[in-house]
């Protein structure tokens, strides 16, 4: 989705999958100590940045050249025209960067809370059965089926319950711990001074975990964002999954609709369950993930809510 969504690319199923393998060397070797060894993680990740820059640059310049039949702008084209009203024609590099920081942005992001719900709804089931029941209330899902072009944009964002059921999976697993920012002005802040020009971190993930309009802070509790009680609403700043002000996430829209038609799509077409024993440890560098993966099986249902027998005995495994 970042890919053709956001950037416009139009990469063979192929070549997409290779330059996803080497993206995930990139993801995996980011943070490393900047140690430039043989074998080291450093350069592990310097060699998949050149790889992917490579094929960036070959998928920028056969979008440049083919500008017809479109009508839209995606983020790439944005970026582009917005150096073109600046004066300043970005130059390839620049392109080739920038493109690498949106696929990080939009897909590791996605990808840690797209495993956080999953790994939720097979926590909590009751959560899952009462998100089937919003979709039945509002007639997206009958006898075990999606009605057909039931799932509009105004629909969706109809959803409340789902939407409380996201809000809080950005609640207690936002993918990235904190952002940065510049001082404006100099100011003081528990009686200590912060001069202007400095770089602070500002974090999200301890807002949430010590913020007071939050009861029960490390209780998955969906229904805390309901009408009845809105514990985000207490306050500015208490909830910021996005980060906040001017500089808060351009993709917050389209990060959330990809996950509410995630979990439309989980809690009406299949069943699931963990595959493994125990669910597995959780580290949140680069972003949240489980540190060897989410496995779960998955199981097709037809529209008698029956599981779907596959030729063979063996049932579609995952991880994500």
């Amino acid at each position: 989705m970042a890919i053709r969504v956001l950037l416009g690319f139009r990469i063979p199923d192929e070549e997409l999958g290779r330059l996803f393998e080497v993206y995930q060397q990139f993801v995996e070797n980011v943070f490393s100590l900047p140690v430039d060894l043989p074998f080291s993680g450093y350069r592990r990740g310097i060699r998949a940045r050149e790889t992917l820059q490579k094929g960036l640059e070959k998928a920028i310049q056969e979008k440049l050249q083919n500008t017809q039949g479109k009508d839209y702008a995606d983020a790439l084209d944005i970026l582009i025209e917005s150096g073109k009203e600046h004066g300043k024609e970005l130059t390839m590099q620049e392109l080739k960067d920038g493109t690498l920081e949106l696929i990080f942005a939009a897909y590791a992001t996605t990808a840690s809370a797209s495993t956080s719900l999953i790994m939720q709804l097979l926590k909590h089931p009751r959560v899952l059965e009462k998100l089937r029941e919003e979709l039945r209330s509002k007639g997206i899902l009958h006898n075990g089926c999606i009605c057909e072009g039931s799932l509009r944009l105004d629909n969706i964002n109809g959803l409340q319950y789902l939407d409380c059921v996201i809000k809080e999976v950005l609640r207690l697993f936002t993918p990235i711990s904190g952002g940065y920012r510049t001082v404006l002005q100099t100011f003081e802040l528990d009686g200590f001074q912060i001069p202007k020009g400095w770089s602070v971190m500002y974090s999200i993930r301890d807002t949430h975990d010590t913020a007071p309009v939050f009861k029960d802070v490390d209780v998955f509790d969906p229904d805390r964002f309901g009408q009845g009680r809105s514990e985000d609403k207490e306050g500015r700043f208490h909830y910021l999954p996005f980060g906040g002000g001017v500089r808060t996430c351009l993709g917050k829209h389209l990060a959330k609709l990809f996950l509410k038609a995630l979990a439309i799509e989980l809690a009406s077409t299949s069943r699931f369950e963990l595959a493994t024993r125990t669910f597995p440890k959780i580290t949140l560098v680069p972003v949240v993930h489980p540190v060897d993966g989410l496995k779960v099986k998955f199981f097709g249902l037809d529209s008698n809510q029956n599981e779907i027998l596959t030729g063979t005995d063996a049932m579609l495994g995952a991880t994500v």
